[in-house]
């Protein structure tokens, strides 16, 4: 008998995961613990033979009483592993890797991270990004807060002010990565109160895409995606060992983010050189309607030559390169977000032919689409 102790919207994709390996391996008796009374009451979590748990808030006190009742636990929480508890968390340095990926592609030369100074999660979101930027040959600048467990002081008027004084500074455009969409919704309305344009002077990425907040900022907001899914699956399968008496052999996983899902406050491409703009918005609109370098070339009224080489100087890629980018982005995008086929995944990413799409996705991302579609354990179109 298990125990899931989740409170938050967040966890509905962790949720669906834990469902995912149970259906598919065994049967079990399930209690979706919404009000956290495993942790806040002792007496109850005493009072029935749970056999494991799976947490979204897990403390040492929390895994003391588990392991003094012979009770198997596996931690979803994104804090410092607790001693003998497996833990199941994103990959933070990977979904800052992902953050600057977005940007570099979209061109930007400026670039700046906001986060928090106290957070292990945060800092290494920042140091991901961070590194990112250095192997590409930028720097960044920072601004991180103090982060307090009571959300509105980071709503003060003051705090605000600081940020909008300090984004305000910052050169034109500027692509900022927040560590998560709450502290990405800060960057926006603070940059809106000292007459910043989002995207067109500061773009804003936020991670973790929690999809209403997202959608209910001004203007929506892009956001890096993390893999609960995924989260979910690995920590039923973990309990699943421990329940056994197997042991498991990664107490720490990290979990690698889906990709960042674009909305308009970062829907621009800050290229300076306007045929090499023309043509990347030529691609990332048409790409999987199966062009050629041709129909670029016709598009941005410009030669081969010069295109290739204004796309090496700006991007780092050849313009056939940039096309096969974006159509495997949207393949992987399918291949996580739906069921479909791949003869129909061929047709909606330009691709006449399913044998020829398996060659560029294998080639740019090392295994076959359908070895990715397992590996990544994808939930079903609801």
């Amino acid at each position: 008998m298990l125990v899931f102790e989740m409170r938050y919207e967040e966890c509905i994709a962790m949720l669906k995961g834990i469902v995912h390996y149970e259906r598919s391996h065994r049967t079990w008796e399930t209690f979706h613990d919404d009000e956290g009374r495993a942790q806040s009451d002792p007496h109850w979590l005493r009072s029935r033979a749970w056999h494991g748990i799976i947490s979204r808030h897990a403390t040492p006190d929390f895994a003391k009483q588990c392991r003094d009742l012979g009770i198997a636990l596996v931690d979803l929480n994104d804090t410092p592993p607790i001693d003998g508890v497996p833990k199941i968390r994103p990959d933070n340095r990977g979904l800052g890797h992902l953050g600057a990926e977005h940007f570099l592609e979209r061109g930007f030369r400026s670039f700046a991270f906001c986060g928090y100074a106290n957070t292990g999660w945060a800092t290494e979101r920042r140091e991901g990004f961070l590194e990112a930027l250095r192997l590409a040959g930028h720097s960044c600048e920072v601004y991180d807060i103090i982060h307090s467990e009571d959300p509105l002081p980071a709503w003060d008027a003051r705090n605000l002010a600081s940020l909008g004084v300090w984004l305000g500074r910052l050169p034109r455009p500027t692509a900022v990565l927040a560590c998560n969409d709450y502290r990405a919704q800060q960057v926006i309305y603070a940059a809106q109160h000292v007459g910043l344009q989002i995207p067109e002077d500061v773009a804003v990425l936020g991670i973790n895409n929690d999809q209403m907040r997202c959608d209910l900022s001004t203007p929506p907001l892009s956001s890096v995606a993390t893999n609960g899914f995924q989260a979910g699956f690995h920590a039923a399968e973990c309990l699943s060992q421990l329940m056994m008496g197997r042991p498991v052999e990664q107490m720490d996983q990290r979990i690698e983010g889906l990709g960042v899902i674009t909305r308009h406050s970062t829907d621009i491409l800050a290229i300076e050189d306007k045929m090499v703009a023309t043509a990347l918005a030529f691609i990332r609109a048409s790409a999987c309607r199966g062009i050629s370098v041709d129909d670029v070339l016709k598009h941005a009224f410009t030669s081969r030559s010069l295109l290739e080489k204004k796309f090496r100087r700006y991007i780092g890629r050849s313009p056939q390169a940039e096309i096969r980018r974006v159509q495997v982005a949207k393949i992987r995008q399918l291949l996580v977000e739906t069921d479909l086929p791949l003869k129909e995944i061929a047709d909606l990413t330009g691709f006449e032919h399913v044998e020829y799409l398996c060659v560029v996705f294998k080639r740019l991302m090392g295994e076959p689409p359908g070895c990715y579609r397992k590996r990544m354990q994808v939930e079903k179109r609801d």
